[in-house]
């Protein structure tokens, strides 16, 4: 882990989606923050000493999902399909699938597995299984703040976790997606999936992946929008916890009670012409029952909590 020293930072942007704005003032203490995401050698670990079952891994109870259909209630996850040609960018269900068999152990379906790839982000998890593995390891997920406070590595208010260059020098600093998405995948950066977590260089503060590589987890509720700034000094939020589950529901499924949190710091699949979201700033809500092949999570250790 690292140490990261408190301090009081601009939160979020308002130069880019709206869920981002508006600019704010937040103070975090100091606290230890994981390296890298957790890996699938460290997520094994886990696994041997708990016999924990991961979402993916358990049918769904069609008592949680009235209304589903009873034939596509079956174990798997969400699995990055790219199609052959362009296709719209609004309909996300042309390069998702609910495979069934995917999961942590079989990334990409039932005859795939993660022999040679210890050091690349485990994938497929749910929050609830992100949590259980912080809980395991004697830690905790991060607050937005936190994670954003982190991933920015000293540099206030900068575009990116590096500078305002995306690729300073011409080289590439995190796993992204190069090309036209979801079909064309020129892999300048050298990696068409996940990467090692160590592939690409440090932040300020000596994190590896706080942008690209794979989406990550944090404990705060979804809101549509940040709080308003502080009006005076004195007021600045201290360790804010985001918004409140009641709110986290998506507004667009009003028959669905699943609770979403805030994902952070982008992934391998996000392009500038579609998803641009590999800044510190930028925030996606995810349902806590939902895995994809492209989200896992990092841990911290509150200073407070081992004085």
């Amino acid at each position: 882990m690292r140490w990261i020293p408190g301090g009081t930072f601009r939160m979020g942007s308002d130069r880019h989606f709206p869920e981002e704005a508006p600019v704010h003032r937040v103070t975090v203490d100091d606290f230890w923050i994981d390296e890298t995401p957790v890996t699938n050698r460290q997520f094994k670990r886990f696994v041997q000493a708990t016999g924990h079952r991961t979402g993916a891994e358990i049918p769904p109870d069609p008592k949680d999902y009235p209304g589903a259909l009873p034939h596509m209630l079956y174990a798997g996850s969400l699995v990055f399909t790219p199609p052959d040609y362009p296709v719209d960018l609004r309909l996300w269900g042309e390069w998702w699938t609910l495979l069934k068999g995917a999961n942590w152990r079989r990334p990409y379906g039932p005859k795939s597995n993660i022999h040679g790839l210890d050091n690349h982000p485990v994938v497929h998890v749910t929050y609830a299984d992100a949590l259980a593995y912080a809980h395991w390891a004697g830690k905790d997920l991060p607050t937005e703040a936190e994670w954003e406070y982190a991933a920015r590595g000293g540099l206030d208010g900068a575009e990116f976790a590096w500078g305002d260059a995306f690729t300073p020098g011409g080289r590439h600093q995190a796993n992204t997606w190069q090309g036209q998405f979801p079909w064309q995948n020129l892999t300048h950066d050298g990696f068409e999936r996940t990467s090692p977590v160590k592939a690409f260089p440090a932040n300020g503060y000596g994190l590896y992946d706080m942008t690209g590589n794979v989406w990550e987890w944090t404990s705060d509720f979804y809101t549509d929008r940040h709080p308003a700034d502080a009006p005076k000094a004195c007021c600045i939020p201290r360790n804010p916890r985001g918004g409140l589950l009641e709110r986290s529901y998506d507004p667009g499924q009003p028959e669905s009670r699943i609770p979403r949190r805030v994902l952070k710091g982008g992934s391998h699949l996000c392009a500038p012409n579609f998803c641009s979201r590999y800044r510190p700033a930028a925030r996606l809500p995810e349902p806590v029952d939902t895995s994809t092949s492209h989200v896992g999570f990092r841990c911290i250790l509150r200073e407070r909590s081992v004085r």
